[in-house]
């Protein structure tokens, strides 16, 4: 099954923040990446401060089955999270400006789980794929080059556009 998680930093040794967590989730997930976009730097969204951010996209190809479950990928997201937790990223809690709009704060790494094979999740503490995925150009540029046609073919109301 294709899995693709997005990556970014905007504090630190943000390459080598990035560096450590892909090869954190190879030996989280037994299965070493399939394919790695180039590296951007975007400036951040919604954020407190103006750090750039370093932003790439990781495709693997895992050996779990494709009839996965909301709960394989609740697994991943709590793997995702643990590398968070080892590489500095204290546990996020949530802030809004007066306007409601959600306020984001620095990170030493930040990986989202951006598809999970063909699977459309929709849970409390999970969306995938994200629903504003389409309109951020810190994932869609590095996406687009790891991104394989059985995606493309799968998701056309992200990708017909682009």
């Amino acid at each position: 099954m294709k899995i693709y998680l997005g990556l970014g930093s905007n504090i630190g040794d943000r390459k080598a923040n990035i560096s450590e967590a892909i090869s954190l989730m190879d030996r989280a997930l037994g299965s070493h990446h399939e394919a790695v976009s180039q590296i951007i730097e975007t400036a951040p969204e919604g954020f407190v401060s103006d750090n750039d951010f370093l932003n790439c996209v990781v495709r693997y190809d895992t050996p779990m089955v494709e009839e996965s479950t909301d709960e394989d990928c609740e697994r991943l997201l709590g793997q995702c999270k643990s590398v968070e937790r080892m590489l500095g990223r204290p546990a996020e809690v949530a802030m809004y400006d007066k306007n409601g709009a959600r306020v984001y704060s620095d990170r030493t790494i930040d990986i989202d789980i951006l598809f999970y094979g063909n699977a459309t999740i929709c849970e409390p503490e999970l969306i995938v794929p994200h629903p504003r995925i389409a309109h951020r150009d810190f994932v869609m540029i590095p996406l687009m080059e790891v991104a394989d046609k059985a995606l493309l073919s799968s998701f056309p109301e992200i990708f017909e556009s682009k």
